[in-house]
């Protein structure tokens, strides 16, 4: 007879504590204990199995030990978790002669054909010393590659027998040609489509059809000793509070080894990281981030941390600088009266709202829009626009001051953001360089496909029926000069360095990591020494561009800062240059509303 049974509840990431006759008393005592606790009934307790790991300690207390029984897979990934804390302390004294001591010609074996640099060396010793790992390193150092090597060492030394991929669509191309390239007889690898191949040796699957493939991938899992991997791992930041993120710590204990790859660990601070370090080390994991993060010194938080995790900065990949300035903007007289008119209108419509995300969420892209030109918000966003932008048209009574602002602006000004890019675009073309332009509106992008067309724009958005068209034309064709697009559609998964190193974004938003991404499209591994890669960000003076700029800088300082990285520091103070022509935190929250209430400029 068990006196408590401890298992995984129906969520995969809530355990349940289950105890017999005469022992509710003492299941009340410890779950004072748990923060996440929620008492089910007099005999069943649940909570967190991150809380659970955190806190294995209260069960020390347990007046009937040896009648305590554990599910085995949730035994395994409490067993894991004291390993690995005690694994990351060693490593903490011994981490150089720990990744010096592996021997990594003969744990890859004869099999491993691709080629790996000195840093992609060093990556996978360092993952390799851990059971689970993370890989932080920016794109064009080789994830993919270091991730597929760290499989293959596994399937030689520890019978790691299967590997699940989680990633954007984007990425499944390069996991198939590396699966081609680096080993001498490619594995059977496999895109999850249409139920669960059980043959594969290894599945490829989106984080947007993850969700119903759960219990399947579950049981193809544990089949066999298997390995997990979340490639651009960041989707899943929010942990159990998001749809990607509860998938992944669901499937999470059912893999013996957990690695996650991103070079945006942190977009939004702290909680990003710990629901990343969650998954790889849950319990050890998000305990190891607080502590660290919590003493305020982020240069010691950078040194408690860094054994968890491994990164390739640009500096290592021996790219040249970047030279990211900002270029700000003077709103003319009617878009300025515009502006200040909306900020009083959404400020006495926000009063008493201040917790209502969606609506404040609205006000945000409706100043995000008038910030570049009012005239966006007279039309609502297509269907195809990214769902955080997604608003319908601003309705303003008739007989407002506003209402007729509005209509006279289209007839009397142009936005100083849209010649600005037109004046930049022309210099550029003068000489030969061609320019990435980056906007998050659909009516922006597609007002510059007007306003650009003598230099024979390509336009890439979520409506754009052949994208691989648009790109190849703006690869090669000569005469296409500019590629129009937003972050959210083309912020990953593809390479522009060989053809552009010119980049203007008319707005940005409060998503610091998407604003990494895009830049890594131009600024990567590849480039020739001598390149000059020029990043312009255009801001409104004394608008919510302000306010984003302070916001992002405060992202990108504590991200560079925990990662050790002065290339991701420097972006978060761009040098002013003058002008010649939604995914919301706390944070942002107050910044948004402090600008609505006239406490910011």
């Amino acid at each position: 007879m068990h006196s408590l049974e401890l298992l995984f509840s129906d969520t995969a990431t809530r355990a349940q504590l289950r105890v017999g006759a005469n022992f509710e008393s003492a299941l009340r005592k410890i779950s004072l204990r748990f923060l996440t606790a929620i008492q089910k009934s007099p005999s069943v307790l649940e909570v967190e199995v991150d809380d659970l790991l955190t806190n294995l300690d209260v069960l020390a207390s347990w007046p009937e030990p040896a009648t305590v029984h554990w599910d085995p897979q949730l035994a395994n990934l409490a067993s894991d978790s004291v390993a690995d804390s005690q694994a990351v302390k060693s490593l903490l004294d011994a981490e150089a002669s720990a990744t010096k001591n592996i021997d990594l010609d003969g744990v890859l074996g004869a099999g491993w054909v691709g080629d790996l640099t000195a840093f992609q060396r060093r990556d996978i010793r360092k993952l390799l010393t851990l059971r689970h790992g993370a890989n932080f390193s920016v794109p064009g150092a080789g994830k993919t590659r270091v991730g597929l090597a760290v499989f293959q060492a596994l399937r030689n030394t520890r019978g790691i027998e299967r590997l699940l991929i989680v990633g954007p669509k984007s990425c499944y191309e390069a996991w198939q040609e590396e699966n081609q390239i680096c080993l001498s007889d490619p594995l059977d690898m496999q895109v999850v489509a249409h139920g669960v191949p059980p043959s594969a040796d290894i599945l490829i699957i989106n984080y947007e059809r993850l969700g119903p493939a759960v219990n399947e991938l579950s049981a193809w899992l544990t089949a066999r000793p298997s390995m997990i991997i979340l490639d651009e791992a960041h989707r899943m930041k929010l942990g159990a509070d998001g749809v990607y993120g509860s998938a992944c710590l669901a499937l999470g204990p059912r893999a013996q080894h957990r690695v996650i790859l991103t070079g945006t660990p942190a977009p939004n601070g702290t909680q990003d990281l710990e629901n990343l370090f969650g998954f790889v080390w849950p319990g050890h994991g998000r305990r190891k981030v607080t502590q660290a993060v919590g003493t305020g010194d982020l240069a010691h938080a950078s040194e408690v941390l860094r054994p968890l995790f491994t990164r390739t900065t640009k500096h290592e990949l021996g790219l040249p600088p970047v030279t990211p300035v900002i270029r700000s903007v003077e709103l003319p007289g009617l878009h300025r009266e515009i502006y200040d008119a909306l900020v009083g209108h959404f400020s006495a419509r926000a009063a008493g709202h201040e917790s209502d995300f969606q609506a404040l969420g609205r006000v945000l892209i409706y100043l995000m829009m008038a910030a570049t030109t009012p005239a966006l918000l007279a039309v609502g966003s297509s269907r195809h626009e990214p769902i955080e932008a997604r608003v319908p048209t601003l309705q303003v009574p008739e007989k407002s001051t506003l209402f007729e602002l509005m209509q006279d602006l289209p007839s009397y000004e142009m936005s100083p953001k849209y010649q600005e890019v037109l004046a930049i675009v022309a210099a550029n073309a003068a000489v030969g360089r061609k320019t990435l332009v980056w906007s998050t509106f659909i009516r922006s992008i597609t007002s510059l496909n007007q306003i650009l067309a003598a230099y024979s724009p390509a336009v890439v958005h979520g409506g754009t029926k052949d994208r691989e068209l648009e790109i190849e034309r703006f690869r090669n064709d000569p005469d296409c000069m500019v590629l129009i697009s937003n972050p959210a559609t083309l912020g990953e998964g593809i390479s522009l360095h060989h053809h552009c190193h010119d980049a203007v974004y008319v707005d940005r938003d409060f998503a610091a990591g998407r604003f990494l991404q895009s830049l890594d499209r131009i600024h990567r591994l590849g480039l020739a020494p001598d390149t000059e890669t020029r990043i312009t960000v255009l801001v409104a003076e004394k608008t919510i561009d302000n306010v984003i700029e302070g916001r992002l800088a405060d992202k990108l300082q504590f991200m560079g800062r925990i990662l050790d990285d002065p290339a991701v520091r420097q972006l978060a103070d761009l040098e002013l240059e003058p002008s010649v022509g939604s995914e919301m935190s706390k944070a942002d929250l107050n910044a948004l509303m402090g600008h609505l209430h006239g406490d910011t400029p």
